[in-house]
């Protein structure tokens, strides 16, 4: 090891996944996952469930992520963990185990904003494997269950919020309306699969119309329950019937919603670069738009591998390693904060 290496821990368990990584200098060693299938039985996560999951996998993750990175503990230089936001007991047991083990290193202790991190994860690299970075300042459309922002990043350490769900947030809109149709939890991804076989012109459902670059998603939830609910009493079997049509009319939908306000935001802030992340990234038809906007506007278009765009540690660990090189520690007071704002990351609608 160099002695100028930045040698940075990970540790996420702000949901359902218990993660850890290690980065050197940016450099993704090891990034392991361990999810948690239990929340399937019951279409969707049990917070009291998932905290328990955490406190299980929490050791054999951190000890597989360093193994796998061929790193020793007395080589990190920090300890960087998800505060928030999440849900309140998984957060705990990673701030925790992060304190606890800070305290028995003796290394500094740093505390990381969940969505922060997802746009940050673009500048996880892999080894051998270099990829083009953004370009400050770029903006960022994060989409994720909980989440779905638009972001103007003019450095690793001050992002504004420029949009923002009013109500459900593009992935739980994803999950919610795939439940109503009956696919199997989670069902975001299940919706993709189907939508791929199917018409997106088959069922025209009405855009919001809400002021700014903000977004809603409330109402197209509504708006597919009560036509199933109608269509089903025409014609008792139409939801199976036609289900490859209605998932790609609903995706349609949902991802020309957002795509339009990306549009919208470009014109105002006019970018060179702009990104994509969080997990809803990793859905078919949102990258092949976001990539065809990119190329119409003419603008360098970045979005992560696809295991750094669900809830991963390598992103927490890269914020973690920008706080580091500023001198931005946490003291052992640190906790788990489900509605953690941090002054980095601030709401500001133009």
């Amino acid at each position: 090891m160099n002695r100028t290496d930045i040698i940075i821990l990970g540790i996420e368990s702000s949901c359902d996944d218990t993660s850890a990584s290690v980065i050197r200098n940016g450099e993704v060693l090891s990034n392991v996952v361990a999810g948690q299938e239990i929340h399937r039985l019951y279409g969707g996560v049990v917070p009291e469930l998932a905290s328990r999951a955490h406190e299980s996998n929490i050791v054999p993750v951190v000890e597989t992520a360093l193994r796998n990175a061929n790193v020793a503990k007395s080589e990190l230089s920090a300890i960087a963990f998800t505060k928030g936001p999440g849900l309140p007991g998984s957060l705990m047991v990673g701030v925790s185990f992060a304190k606890a083990m800070s305290m028995a290193l003796q290394i500094p202790l740093v505390e990381v904003h969940h969505m922060q991190a997802h746009v940050l994860a673009h500048f996880a690299q892999v080894p051998n494997n270099p990829k083009p970075l953004p370009e400050f300042p770029f903006l960022c459309l994060t989409v994720s269950g909980g989440h779905t922002q638009l972001v103007w990043v003019t450095s690793p350490m001050k992002m504004e919020i420029v949009g923002e769900t009013l109500d459900d947030a593009a992935g739980e809109a994803f999950d919610k309306i795939a439940k109503i149709l009956g696919l199997p939890y989670p069902g975001g991804p299940e919706l993709d699969k189907l939508a791929r076989e199917g018409n997106p012109a088959f069922i025209r459902f009405p855009h919001p119309r809400i002021d700014k670059l903000d977004f809603s998603f409330s109402g197209l939830k509504t708006s597919v329950l009560y036509h199933l609910r109608d269509k089903e009493k025409e014609e008792p079997g139409y939801t199976q019937k036609n289900l490859k049509d209605i998932c790609a009319s609903v995706q349609h939908t949902i991802t020309d919603i957002l795509i339009d306000k990306l549009n919208l935001a470009v014109k105002k802030f006019k970018p060179r670069d702009i990104a994509l992340a969080g997990g809803v990234s990793a859905n078919s038809e949102l990258r092949k738009k976001f990539g065809e906007l990119a190329q119409k506007r003419g603008l360098h278009a970045h979005i992560p591998a696809f295991e750094f765009c669900t809830d991963n540690a390598a992103m927490i660990a890269i914020a973690g390693m920008f706080k580091f090189q500023e001198g931005i520690f946490s003291d052992l007071s640190a906790a788990a904060d489900p509605r953690y704002q941090d002054s980095q990351f601030v709401t500001h609608k133009p």
